[in-house]
């Protein structure tokens, strides 16, 4: 080290606005200088020895030009060519490595002799995730069009005289409890709760999402046969209107075509029910509103009993009404038989 490169490595070190980087890579030269070994500097500055060793040799190869730059860590995403680009999004798009299922970036990058830096800045400018996956399911009913058309038209053109009620059952609903106490949420820790439990029961809700407000009328029994969906039959037909006609979304449960439920039906002529198709429960926006109690009372509830968690569900349920706001249905029959179709269309190539 001649002396013009230590005064300048000390004025590095000693400046007030350089950069802690450089102030870093001066201090481990002057050590060096010094005398001292990898070891000991690594230990005095409190890092790592091959850190020690990569700006040592910088320095030898650049002098202090070499400790100013920053080290390369493989092509930048901007300086490859665009065939190099293509490679990488043709290789994530349609093959697999040996020993997974799917690509990660530190895979790609070794693969395709670039860092996990830019593979990962390729994969977010094409909108590509390989380690995600949604699933999904195509219906079969031969009467798909029928049905979707049916419920889709009654939640964009309502009856003007009736009530839109969307109804299912939400079954098996646990009651957990946690074998020891949580963690309290604090400032730089989420709050904790242990990831075993203990089983305390279930109950089945019964509920109607009134999809023009948003109010729901909903019951919880032990079990989900044609006994308890008569109970909530006219239970809705107690709390609604009777000079409305209702109009009820659910799925083709048996419990909902059983012959005892007929027979009530036909005695109770302002019900209509429109059944979705086969798996398709994503019709039914009472499915929404479910999702919604899961996230926000039952999953991270913890219920020492059964009628704990039914006072859980029973309490949403007065709040929601209280406050309540309706899922607002907007895509078209079109839309959708145009997306399925797409959908159906992929499978079979992929097939």
């Amino acid at each position: 080290m001649t002396e013009e490169q230590r005064k300048t490595l000390e004025d590095w070190k000693r400046g007030r606005l350089t950069p802690q980087r450089m102030v870093f890579r001066a201090k481990i030269c002057l050590l060096a200088a010094d005398g001292l070994s990898n070891n000991s500097i690594a230990k005095r500055i409190g890092t790592s020895r091959p850190t020690v060793v990569l700006w040592r040799e910088r320095f030898l190869q650049k002098g202090v030009l070499g400790i100013s730059e920053d080290a390369s860590h493989g092509l930048s995403y901007r300086r490859l060519d665009a065939e190099k680009v293509k490679q990488i999004v043709e290789a994530t798009l349609h093959t697999t490595p040996k020993d997974a299922t799917h690509w990660s970036t530190r895979m790609m990058a070794k693969a395709q002799g670039v860092s996990n830096a830019t593979v990962a800045r390729i994969w977010d400018a094409h909108g590509l995730q390989p380690h995600r996956i949604d699933s999904f399911k195509l219906s079969n009913d031969k009467r798909f069009v029928e049905k979707l058309t049916d419920v889709v038209g009654v939640y964009l053109n309502p009856p003007e005289k009736g009530i839109v009620l969307c109804v299912d059952e939400k079954s098996q609903i646990q009651a957990l409890d946690r074998t020891q106490p949580g963690l309290p949420l604090k400032k730089g820790r989420c709050g904790t709760m242990t990831h075993d439990y203990k089983r305390n029961g279930t109950t089945c809700l019964f509920a109607a999402l009134n999809v023009a407000e948003g109010k729901v009328i909903g019951t919880c029994y032990p079990r989900h046969r044609n006994e308890e969906f008569l109970k909530f039959l006219r239970k809705v037909n107690r709390e609604t209107s009777k000079e409305l006609d209702l109009h009820l979304i659910l799925d083709n449960y048996g419990t909902h075509n059983h012959p005892n439920v007929k027979k009530w039906l036909a005695k109770h002529k302002r019900f209509h029910l429109h059944f979705t198709p086969t798996s398709s429960s994503w019709l039914n926006l009472v499915e929404r509103w479910f999702a919604e109690l899961t996230r926000k009372r039952i999953r991270r509830g913890v219920f020492k009993s059964v009628p704990d968690l039914i006072n859980s569900i029973e309490e949403f349920i007065r709040l929601n009404n209280e406050a309540p706001k309706p899922f607002v249905w907007t895509k078209k029959v079109e839309e959708i038989l145009e997306k399925v179709s797409h959908c159906k269309a992929v499978t079979v190539t992929v097939h």
